[in-house]
């Protein structure tokens, strides 16, 4: 184990030379390192947003310059980015991390056509949707309101079965969870209603519980014990769906209702 952070470059190149005079070479490389901030965009302070843009995005650009150069010389490497679902679509009081995953999914294509021509380097692009790990309660909150997870919410063991299988079988893109597909693909179709149930269900789903006080987070540094593979919110997830899918038939139905009495205009 070789502690980095990704947000120095410096850091990260020195971190590739570490693996490669332990083992000689570097076979594949998973930009995974991310944190995590609730708020509007108007409540989240400047170095906040740019703290988990350096983070979630530079993190894993440092890694690709790390190890694209040792994967040219080597002939062959995987290089996976971990994503997310919110690289694809957005969600109100997450505007720094969608910002960041946005501009990963647009970061691994771009290695993907640049590098066509050398066919034993894959990049990969893995996109989990909710997952029981402890990043919500790592966040920094600027909402008021304790924050969790959108069910349902997957065993993160699923996201690491992914990697390894892209890993040993690269794919370009990959969205980790059945449901996830779902919603993205409703997204994909039908924008306009996607759009109008986001932010009831962020407000009445995902910020659910009592009051919280804003805290640091692990934006800026960890927290020693901080650690856990799983954050416990599978529990709940039974009755946390029933309320989600509640929010998105009564945000449906809202939006039938509106557009029989516009006729249908769309902005």
């Amino acid at each position: 184990m070789v502690p980095t952070d990704v947000g120095g470059e410096d850091a990260v190149r020195a971190l590739a030379r570490a693996a490669v005079e332990r083992f000689g070479r570097i076979d594949v490389w998973v930009n995974n390192a991310l944190v995590l901030s609730y708020g509007t965009f108007e409540q989240t302070p400047s170095e906040v947003f740019r703290q988990v843009v350096q983070t979630n995005l530079f993190g894993q650009t440092h890694g690709a310059r790390a190890v694209l150069p040792r994967f040219r010389a080597q002939g062959a490497g995987v290089l996976v980015n971990v994503a997310s679902l919110y690289g694809r679509m957005g969600s109100p009081y997450l505007s720094p991390y969608v910002t960041s995953k946005f501009g990963l999914v647009g970061f691994s294509e771009v290695l993907r056509q640049e590098l066509r021509g050398s066919d034993g380097i894959a990049v990969c692009t893995v996109l989990p949707g909710s997952f029981d790990t402890p990043i919500y309660r790592q966040a920094v909150n600027y909402t008021g309101r304790e924050a969790g997870p959108v069910p349902p919410v997957g065993d993160p063991v699923r996201v690491a079965a992914a990697i390894v299988g892209t890993v040993e079988r690269p794919r370009r893109e990959i969205v980790v969870g059945r449901t996830h597909q779902a919603v993205s693909w409703a997204h994909t179709v039908l924008p306009w209603l996607y759009d109008r149930a986001v932010g009831p269900v962020m407000e009445q789903v995902a910020l659910r519980g009592g009051r919280a006080p804003a805290g640091p987070g692990t934006v800026f540094a960890p927290r020693p014990g901080d650690d856990a593979v799983s954050g416990g919110w599978r529990q709940a997830r039974r009755r946390l769906l029933v309320r989600a899918a509640v929010v998105v038939g009564a945000a449906a139905a809202r939006v039938a209702v509106w557009r029989s009495t516009t006729g249908g205009r769309q902005w």
